[in-house]
This record gives structure tokens, C-alpha cells and sequence, in this order.
């Protein structure tokens, strides 16, 4: 039988949606697959993932975005051109054969925040090739997302840290 990828996807208003896919790529890694993590809307290269990435040979990780937060209902037009650059890249790697796991991390708010159009990434899914694993994070997964998708995770906050004013800490949040 051949392998079946799954189209995976972590949402939800809790902590953790990439930390889950980072342990899933790391745990793909330890099996020998090849991983592309691609991060919409971020460019910092304060991760930890981003430090650690070159370091791990069967991980690509690419950032598409910039250090600032971008403004819901006001991208900047770089803000659309990096979303767009990295879609494309999405496209590309789905179709290359050269992973066996795709990670498209905060998909789910580019699209919420109106990146790019959602029937792009519904053909992007459409497309994947029968042994690829293909995995969507972040908050508001649309329903079209989570009705093709088959693993949904939905993480749910019960308490942040950040509520009792505890900041950001470095191999926590970043």
C-alpha cells in the first residue's frame, strides 16, 4: 500500500499551534523526511527554529514576511508582495517531490487577513500529491480548510502566562 499524506491542520485561539508543527517536523526529521516550514507573516530571525534550521539538513525553513506586526485590513503593499512570494514558494514545494512534510505556518491568518485569496490555497491542497503531508496553522482556519483537512486540531486557551504579565521569553514564545 502506498503512503497516504495527510492534509493536517492546528487552530484555535491557544498557544502552541507552531510549537505542534515544529514537533512534527522534528519528529519527521528523526524518520529521515524531508521538511519545508514555511512562516507567513513573520521575519524575525529571533526564533529559535529560524537559529537552529541551518543546522538541520533535512529541514528548509524560509520566512515570508516582516518584523512588524502586519495591519489587519491595511497591508502594506511589501506585507502583499511577501505573502504572494511566499505562496508561490507553498506552490513550489508542494509540487517539487523534494519533501515529504510541508509546513505552512500562520496560513491561516494570512488568509484571514486577506493575503491572498483562499481559493489559491484550496488548490494548493487539491494539488498535493498522494504522499505528502501537508500541515495549515494558525487561528481562524476557515471552514473550507477544515472541511478537506483530515486531522484538525483546535487549541484552546484556558490561561496565559501573559495574563498574570509574564512577557515573551526566548525558547518559549520565539
Amino acid at each position: 500500500m502506498d503512503y497516504q499524506g495527510l492534509v493536517m491542520v492546528y487552530t484555535g485561539s491557544g498557544k502552541g499551534k507552531t510549537t505542534a508543527a515544529l514537533g512534527l517536523a522534528l519528529r519527521a526529521m528523526g524518520h529521515g523526511k524531508r521538511v519545508f516550514f514555511l512562516q507567513f507573516m513573520k521575519g524575525s530571525k529571533e526564533y529559535g527554529e529560524v537559529q537552529i534550521a541551518p543546522t538541520l539538513p533535512l529541514l528548509t525553513l524560509v520566512q515570508s514576511g516582516l518584523e512588524t506586526f502586519v495591519i489587519k485590513g491595511s497591508p502594506s503593499p511589501e506585507d502583499l508582495r511577501l505573502a504572494r512570494q511566499g505562496l508561490d514558494m507553498a506552490k513550489q514545494a508542494v509540487g517539487s517531490g523534494e519533501y515529504d512534510l510541508v509546513v505552512l505556518d500562520e496560513v491561516n491568518v494570512a488568509l484571514d487577513y486577506r493575503l491572498f485569496p483562499l481559493d489559491e490555497v484550496l488548490e494548493l491542497i487539491e494539488s498535493k500529491p498522494s504522499g505528502l503531508d501537508l500541515v495549515l496553522t494558525g487561528r481562524y482556519a476557515p471552514p473550507q480548510i477544515l472541511e478537506v483537512a483530515d486531522m484538525v486540531s483546535d487549541v484552546q486557551e484556558i490561561r496565559h502566562h501573559y495574563a498574570s504579565g509574564i512577557q515573551a521569553r526566548e525558547g518559549i514564545e520565539f
